[in-house]
């Protein structure tokens, strides 16, 4: 199968095309740069050059591929809501041309956006509409191209994809503690992270391709939820500095931006996904990733 990838040089994208290719398919990547093509045909891979914004790009990689997983997203958070609306604009783009071929669109969400404070399941939807959080918007433009019969499919991913090359969240924690000088967590750091190692979560982009399951929602999650302060007391003793409590204002004086997730309770199921895709996670989990040393 010849399968378009957005983000193909990304940390999951990369990863994804890999897997792809590993299985025997044909991979055309969206790479924005010659540095980025040439990295990504070194793999074997074809490079298609365009970029989020470039909506004639996303049609013409569209046309020439058998299938669609779409995995790029602008990780530039001081303009986040406006990234959303670039992703659901993306997104749209490429269910119009898509219209009417029987061909798959495979989407990429967060776990993150679904109710907190209890297990989230693939049959869970997050808030939509004015006032919700703005990735949903990447949710919202997937439904909206399903309803004109496009064959879609949403991965969630936790709010920890790790492994190496990560420039996530974690790495943010990391550096916000060494600049800061004290690894901390909010209230009792009782929150929980799920996550998941990118090599797992491509796996579960490429069965998904496959297997032509019928499922919508899939949520490439390893482990449910890691308490945050676990995580936190990890970083501590790596960077050999103080771990602590922040609460209120100084829990958003530590933290910034970042408050939003630092407090995020994201426990998530993915059982009803590895029901149907057959997907066994097989990577080292989190705790273990950060015990190894290679985040710092």
């Amino acid at each position: 199968m010849r399968v378009f990838v957005t983000g193909a040089t990304g940390f999951v994208g990369s990863a994804v095309v890999q897997e792809l290719l590993a299985a025997g398919h044909q991979v055309l990547g969206l790479v924005r740069s010659d540095a980025s093509a040439e990295r990504l045909t070194s793999t074997g891979a074809e490079a298609h050059r365009g970029d989020l914004n470039d909506l004639d790009s996303l049609r013409s990689g569209v046309a020439a591929a058998d299938a669609v997983i779409h995995t790029a997203f602008i990780h530039d958070f001081s303009n986040f809501q406006a990234n959303c609306e670039t992703d659901r604009r993306a997104i749209e783009a490429m269910g119009a041309a898509l219209a009417g071929s029987g061909k798959t669109l495979i989407i990429t969400s967060g776990t993150g956006l679904l109710a907190p404070g209890r297990l989230s399941t693939e049959d869970d939807m997050p808030a939509s509409g004015p006032g919700a959080f703005p990735r949903v918007a990447s949710e919202e433009a997937a439904a909206a191209v399903a309803a004109n019969g496009v064959k879609v499919a949403v991965v969630r991913l936790p709010p920890t994809v790790h492994g190496d090359g990560d420039h996530g969240f974690i790495p943010m924690l990391i550096n916000l503690a060494r600049e800061k000088g004290v690894a901390a967590y909010i209230g009792e750091g009782a929150n929980r992270w799920a996550a998941v190692h990118r090599l797992d979560a491509a796996k579960l982009y490429r069965l998904l391709l496959e297997k032509n399951a019928v499922q919508t929602h899939y949520h490439a999650v390893a482990e449910e939820g890691i308490p945050f302060r676990q995580i936190t007391e990890v970083i501590g003793r790596k960077l050999n500095i103080p771990v602590a409590s922040k609460t209120g204002e100084d829990a958003v004086e530590h933290f910034g931006w970042f408050t939003h997730f630092a407090s995020m309770d994201s426990q998530t199921s993915s059982e009803k996904s590895r029901k149907a895709l057959d997907w066994q996670p097989t990577h080292q989990g989190l705790i273990a990733d950060l015990e190894s040393g290679s985040y710092f």
